[in-house]
């Protein structure tokens, strides 16, 4: 239970330690007045008890991202619990807290604007598009998944739940935040950490108990344990398996609806910082679930590859096997309505993404209208495809994504006359993930299949290459 035992606590200690150092680093102030008070419209910019924020946040950011990717992630081993950990601390939710506070800082303004602001016009128009498509492309998996679930549990038409999920979506994205999201995300949020506790629990009791073999990290097993380790290389492939828990761009894109509720700059830490925090837990509890389960990473693989599983069916199994009938219920409540809780938060902020871009007054709900309708048009026609398919263009994209906002937070300090490390570290390190990924993942993940050792040295070259362009552009901004 050691290797478990210890990442819960180093995320825990990451927050109070290295959280509270980004904090005064950014320089926080109670002085500032928030855009919840500012502004205060009753649909967007809507003040809300803290405890509440981070409820909706978390849910924003989760859904099956820490659980789904985690076991995916886990299928190549105890690297796993480095990267969750690591890249939760001091990258995921570094991430986090700057895509919230500066967007605090910029009148709630989404991500886009605030990347366009510090990184020029090019990238502003860049990730106008990309985090567009993204976040219709996240709305549209949260809405296939589930229907697709739904349907084999009921055995009723997998159009008619499309039909009431995507009912569902219109309204939450419609309404204001406070009627739909802000009262039903805490009972979701709860339900998804109750289930994590108890799968946390059933380890803890069974492991002392004698009855769980529990695989402790050493040198000797941080190796690549895929079952098809040539297709899914360690390096970068589990660093764009393991998004959520670990590092996602998609939360930038979720952080400034919450930036438009919070009344103090002091609660962005508990707000943006913690939500990353308690993911990387959720992250890490069913990394370690899903490796010990089955007797270990290689009884992981042989269950997802050999024998056909999925997901969905692994935290089915692990919940009624350590929880019972109630495990079974939680199991349903994260497997289905958690992930609905993203899409609706996706879509909501695909519409607010393009009303900042052409400055549509959002305070009616006929103006609201005419922004979603077209975009609900666009992610029906987009449901039809397949889930896997829709799912393959998430992975590479959330992390260039992640990428593009580490660079815009650099810059940012740069012009504050900060020093940059906190946020051009990470963001030299994931732009050689995800180059590097683009060059040796198979066709069928959207690389092109180059051989690793051919690979790895370009996407470190390049990454490289763009610390130098970040370096030469940061001294004309200082000069």
């Amino acid at each position: 239970m050691i290797t478990f035992i210890l990442s819960i606590v180093g995320l825990i200690a990451g927050y109070f330690l290295y959280g509270k150092f980004v904090e005064h680093f950014f320089g926080a102030s109670d002085q500032h007045e928030t855009p919840a008070l500012k502004i205060n419209n009753g649909v967007d910019y809507v003040p809300m008890p803290t405890w509440k924020v981070f409820t909706i946040e978390f849910l924003n950011i989760a859904g099956l991202g820490p659980i789904f990717g985690a076991i995916l992630g886990a299928m190549y081993g105890p690297m796993a619990y480095v990267w969750i950990v690591f890249g939760c601390i001091f990258m995921g939710a570094v991430h986090d807290y700057f895509s919230g506070m500066l967007s605090v800082r910029n009148e709630g303004a989404s991500i886009p604007e605030i990347v366009g602001k510090y990184l020029g016009p090019g990238f502003q128009n860049f990730m106008r598009l990309f985090s567009l498509l993204l976040l219709i492309f996240v709305g549209v998996a949260f809405v296939s998944g589930p229907a697709e679930l739904l349907t084999t549990l009921t055995n009723g038409g997998l159009k008619l739940w499309l039909y009431v999920i995507f009912a569902y979506y219109l309204i939450a994205t419609l309404l204001p935040i406070n009627k739909i999201i802000g009262q039903i995300y805490p009972l979701f949020g709860a339900a998804l950490l109750i289930m994590a506790i108890g799968i946390a629990g059933a380890m803890i009791y069974y492991g002392f108990a004698g009855e769980l073999a529990m695989k402790e990290i050493s040198f000797t097993n941080l190796k690549n344990w895929h079952h098809h380790p040539t297709e899914n290389i360690l390096f970068p492939m589990m660093f764009i398996v393991i998004s959520c828990g670990a590092l996602s761009g998609f939360h930038s894109t979720q952080a400034p609806m919450m930036a438009r509720c919070i009344k103090k700059e002091s609660y962005g830490r508990h707000v943006f910082y913690g939500a990353m925090i308690a993911e990387g837990i959720v992250a890490i509890i069913w990394a370690t679930a899903a490796m010990n389960f089955f007797g270990g990473p290689d009884g992981l693989n042989t269950t997802m590859q050999m024998e056909g599983h999925n997901p969905a069916w692994v935290v089915n199994e692990i919940s009624r096997s350590w929880l019972g009938t109630v495990g079974a219920i939680f199991a349903i409540i994260g497997v289905i309505a958690c992930p609905i809780t993203t899409g609706d938060t996706a879509f909501r902020s695909a519409r607010l993404t393009i009303a900042d871009v052409f400055k549509l007054d959002q305070s009616s709900i006929q103006k609201r209208l005419w922004v979603s309708i077209p975009l609900f048009a666009v992610g029906f026609v987009l449901s039809q495809l397949e889930f896997a398919t829709i799912w393959k263009y998430l992975g590479l994209s959330n992390q260039v994504l992640a990428v593009v906002v580490l660079w815009a937070g650099a810059m940012y300090l740069v012009k504050v006359g900060k020093p940059h490390w906190m946020l051009s570290l990470p963001a030299v390190f994931m732009t050689v993930v995800c180059v590097t990924y683009l060059i040796v993942a198979p066709l069928k993940n959207g690389g092109f299949f180059v051989d690793p050792s051919t690979g790895l040295p370009l996407g470190i070259l390049l990454g490289l290459a763009s610390f130098i362009w970040f370096l030469r552009s940061a001294r004309k901004h200082r000069g």
